[in-house]
């Protein structure tokens, strides 16, 4: 790192269990982030500032003004652009020793294979199951880990799971597809907008102590916010017997 990176992070370099090798490693990692939304906002706002070296952000939707109430990456003068498109600038404005790459896109298959491949950590900020049933498949295939948030209305969970832990257990083991309830989503059931400043930002710091190697994170563990009573939850998780992505890993 040059004097400037040093006197950038210096507040995560004071810190013992980062110091300047951890911070190498920030800035060596590659993050993908599905979802540009509200959770996608505050987690990559966080993981930009934090020197995350280059960040994969995907969705296909654009900037709409209803989204502004809690998509905080994204300005009145984007309306009507991508989002990912929005975020880059964003992005780029707070640190431009970041390199966004933005995929305009709606990834699936063997193209999200190819990007799950190439990443450190992948980050679930989607708001359809498709997406995250596909995105935890991938991550599982290729044992990397998946950083998974959700919010609705007053209330939010995030989970990690760690696919380089031989019993960590998937997402499809807290949600088998099989029995998958149905869509919810912010548009018909509305969304408090520090909610998912909140979860984004729990994602962000779960992203990075995986990229740094601390044992504490949230793998094998959900974490559940009643944001209206404010009231956090944690539960125990296990990997499934009968899971059928788990039983491919």
């Amino acid at each position: 790192m040059d004097d400037q990176q040093l006197l950038r992070y210096s507040r995560h370099i004071l810190l013992p269990e980062i110091g300047i090798e951890g911070q190498q490693k920030i800035n060596a990692a590659h993050a993908l982030i599905v979802g540009a939304g509200g959770l996608g906002s505050s987690a990559s706002l966080y993981l930009a500032a934090s020197g995350v070296g280059t960040i994969t952000l995907c969705d296909n939707d654009d900037v709409d003004l209803t989204n502004l109430q809690r998509q905080i990456v994204h300005r009145t003068d984007s309306i009507g652009t991508s989002k990912v498109a929005s975020a880059q600038n964003t992005l780029a404005a707070i640190n431009p020793g970041v390199n966004v790459i933005a995929l305009n896109e709606r990834i699936a298959g063997e193209r999200l294979l190819g990007l799950v491949a190439h990443c450190d950590v992948a980050i679930d900020c989607s708001d359809n199951f498709d997406t995250r049933y596909a995105l935890n498949h991938a991550c599982a295939r290729l044992h990397k880990p998946l950083v998974s948030g959700a919010a609705i209305k007053f209330s939010g969970q995030v989970s990690v799971f760690d696919f380089r832990a031989e019993h960590s257990p998937c997402y499809n083991c807290l949600y088998p597809q099989e029995t998958e309830s149905e869509e919810v989503r912010c548009s018909t059931m509305g969304v408090f907008a520090p909610l998912v400043g909140i979860i984004g930002s729990i994602q962000a710091c779960e992203t990075l102590k995986l990229l740094l190697g601390l044992p504490t994170t949230l793998n094998s563990r959900l974490l559940l916010l009643d944001a209206l009573q404010m009231e956090p939850r944690i539960i125990k998780l296990r990997r499934d017997s009968s899971c059928i992505v788990c039983a491919q890993r």
